[in-house]
């Protein structure tokens, strides 16, 4: 058997501290590989996410990735934007546009654009951020609010902002909670979840609430996933991306942007900025992103 190396880089996400974030690993010069090629490294690599760089098939792209879980490939999703982005930046190659790339995917081109978001951890920094993709929403039936509450086992959803499937590529059940520490307590049923989510289109729920006004960040979010895997992902993209569509929607933004805090439950400080652009029309996602293991890995 012939091997070849190729680059490869584990990247931790939304996160400027090792191991606090969400790792993500990416596999450079992919294009020879096939789908079921992919999905074995993926499931070797057994990371919530593992990204392919390929050549772009639209000119308009910086490149093209492809993005698997252990269990099956997504069109779109937010970690593995951003990651991505950074394994991209940090191999020393450049973008067409300074300050701009854009990803090809399967959910089309992704926007992604350096920024300097306030009330980041970042210290005025500048932070890649990537445009929210178009979603389309599916409120939860008042039918099922109580199946909902005994799913969660909590009393504290704020039903004020009625839950709602949010699909932007990866599909999310978006619940709002009382408060930050409800967020934390929240206790799963995750057989009676996945019916209650399933019934809106979405593999998971994203959980927020609000943290004090002088707390940690401006939400807490929680994402516990019920298709494509079972159990918490770390720090969440695409649910980010869900959470500030619907708050704009709902008419509950606070603000012109804001701050999420994430992972606390599973010993991580994710940390993420939503940016709402209202002149360009688009809602930024970003965060900060570092490079952990760089290296080759050996592929058939």
């Amino acid at each position: 058997m012939t091997l070849r190396n190729v680059r490869f880089k584990q990247v931790d996400v939304f996160t400027s501290h090792p191991f606090k974030g969400n790792p993500l690993a990416v596999v450079f010069d992919a294009d020879g590989l096939d789908t079921a090629q992919m999905q074995g490294i993926a499931r070797w690599t057994n990371l919530s996410e593992t990204a392919f760089l390929l050549a772009p098939a639209d000119a308009r792209a910086d490149y093209r990735v492809r993005i698997f879980t252990t269990q099956g490939e997504l069109p779109f999703a937010g970690h593995p934007t951003l990651g991505t982005a950074h394994a991209f930046l940090d191999s020393g190659r450049q973008p067409k546009t300074p300050g701009r790339l854009v990803q090809e995917c399967g959910a089309g081109l992704i926007e992604l654009a350096a920024r300097h978001p306030a009330g980041h951890d970042a210290d005025g920094a500048q932070l890649w951020a990537f445009a929210a993709p178009p979603a389309t929403m599916t409120p939860l039936p008042e039918a099922q609010y109580d199946a909902l509450r005994a799913a969660v086992r909590s009393d504290a959803i704020d039903f004020g902002a009625p839950p709602c499937g949010v699909d932007n590529g990866a599909p999310w059940l978006v619940v709002r909670l009382a408060s930050a520490q409800a967020v934390l307590a929240l206790d799963i049923d995750y057989d009676a979840l996945a019916n209650i989510a399933a019934s809106v289109g979405a593999q998971g729920l994203a959980a927020y609430g609000a943290h004090d006004a002088d707390g940690p960040a401006t939400f807490e979010v929680r994402c516990l996933m019920t298709g494509l895997g079972v159990g918490e992902d770390p720090v969440t993209g695409s649910a980010n991306a869900a959470i500030a569509m619907l708050l704009a929607q709902q008419d509950r933004r606070p603000g012109s942007g804001y701050t999420v805090r994430q992972g606390t439950a599973m010993g991580r400080d994710g940390r993420v900025f939503v940016d709402y652009d209202d002149a360009a029309g688009k809602i930024w996602i970003g965060g900060a992103s570092l490079t952990v293991v760089d290296g080759t890995i050996q592929l058939a």
